[in-house]
């Protein structure tokens, strides 16, 4: 039994956003150029928005279901030692996203995840 999360979450532009709500993503530009997709965990999420995507707007969070993307993910270290889930093989589909929708912060200034709804 594994002790990590089962849902990630990924950080889209709205251009991208648009693109995974037709069915998939096949990835950001650093996503096609390290050959596999970024997601961060709910504890990762808003350092990862802070340092990849400052001063940008309209900026969409996905939530994604780790369980219904199996072996295609890769837990590997990355930033400050922190083990980082990656997906390979291919697209991120629309069906293994649990919830999405705009990038908000929280009152602490975190990045607020989206709710299924």
């Amino acid at each position: 039994m594994s002790d990590r999360p089962t849902t990630a979450y990924k950080v889209l532009t709205a251009e991208q956003m648009a693109t995974l709500e037709q069915g998939s993503f096949a990835g950001a530009p650093i996503d096609l150029a390290d050959g596999y997709i970024h997601l961060s965990t709910a504890a990762q999420l808003t350092e990862t928005v802070d340092k990849h995507f400052a001063g940008q707007s309209d900026l969409h969070v996905a939530a994604v279901d780790l369980g219904a993307l199996g072996d295609a993910v890769k837990w590997e270290e990355s930033r400050g030692g922190q083990l980082f889930p990656h997906l390979y093989g291919g697209p991120l589909l629309l069906e293994t996203v649990i919830a999405y929708g705009p990038l908000t912060r929280a009152d602490d200034d975190s990045v607020a995840l989206p709710v299924a709804g």
